[in-house]
């Protein structure tokens, strides 16, 4: 398993008193410790012509500005401006596309960037903490090698509105995304009427819980997981696993245990490999509970390396 660990990804933080800022990344650092049979990478930042697979030229440019000033908000309020958010966005777009290289380029099935997984930010704008989708640049990038069946799963409390509209109309990538009701958390979208348009219908599933849905509600829908994954039959997956789902969470209100969240897991792992090549790039997404964080991303990288003590 290859897995990014690097000051430079704690370079994305809007700060202590904001629940995206770098401790999420420090402890879980720290709790990794140097496992045997992982390969850490260091982390690389995207050049522009990289970002702009995804994103428009005004919004990199207005990045780009926002980030020399270091004050404002770079949406309607969640995404303050911060002093090098460029440079730190750009880190967090480029260690993923390396972690997709390095899969197709290697013999290892599974990576994982923990700063990974910005699924709120749109072409031309951002979203919910999120400054540059990596998603969906990944997402272009492996359509300009040939991929033609990408697989996006997404465990995130919030809906992945970023990645569902920007390619609600491709049927190349498949999505299955569950999270809490729209009626009841940001950022209010992925009905499950929303499916996929034209071309692209019914090759994305939403699956919206209701606060307070815990394991059972969430297990439930493995038998969909499997639909997609035997519709897709993916060329590679793209697994955003964020931890807000998580029982404790200040954010959300699911309520999922640390056996049903890695159940999950484990299950997308053996279905990429009955129906595709097996290789998944995990990528961290949400999760404001700090010990949540350290003992998702934690208990992830034991279950994935084979290191289940």
């Amino acid at each position: 398993m290859i897995v990014a660990r690097g000051v430079e990804l704690l370079l994305y933080t809007f700060g202590e008193k904001h629940p995206f800022n770098s401790k999420r990344a420090e402890l879980f650092f720290e709790s990794i410790g140097e496992y045997p049979d992982i390969l850490y990478v260091k982390p690389t930042q995207a050049k522009k012509e990289e970002i702009s697979l995804f994103h428009t030229p005004d919004y990199i440019d207005f990045v780009f500005n926002a980030s020399l000033k270091g004050i404002g908000y770079l949406d309607y309020g969640d995404t303050p401006a911060f002093k090098g958010a460029y440079e730190a966005s750009a880190f967090v777009v480029g260690t993923t596309l390396l972690l997709a290289k390095q899969l197709i380029d290697s013999d290892e099935y599974y990576a994982f960037n923990p700063i990974g997984g910005l699924h709120h930010s749109m072409r031309n704008r951002a979203g919910g903490f999120c400054i540059f989708n990596d998603i969906g640049v990944t997402v272009e990038y492996l359509f300009k090698q040939g991929y033609k069946k990408i697989l996006y799963i997404d465990i995130d409390a919030h809906h992945g509105d970023g990645v569902y509209y920007s390619f609600e109309m491709d049927n190349r990538l498949y999505i299955w995304d569950v999270h809490e009701d729209s009626r009841f958390l940001y950022p209010g979208t992925g009905l499950d009427s929303e499916i996929g348009i034209g071309p692209a219908e019914g090759t994305k599933v939403n699956i919206n819980l209701l606060p307070g849905s815990g394991d059972k509600e969430l297990l439930g829908y493995l038998t969909s997981l499997e639909e997609i994954f035997n519709r897709c039959k993916p060329e590679f997956v793209i697994f955003q696993v964020g931890v807000d789902g998580l029982e404790g969470d200040p954010l959300t209100q699911l309520k999922y245990s640390l056996n049903g969240y890695l159940e999950v897991i484990q299950k997308a792992r053996e279905l990429s490999l009955t129906y595709g090549n097996g290789k998944v790039l995990f990528l961290g997404g949400g999760g404001y509970n700090l010990n949540n964080i350290n003992q998702g991303w934690s208990a992830l990288i034991r279950t994935i390396a084979g290191r289940l003590k």
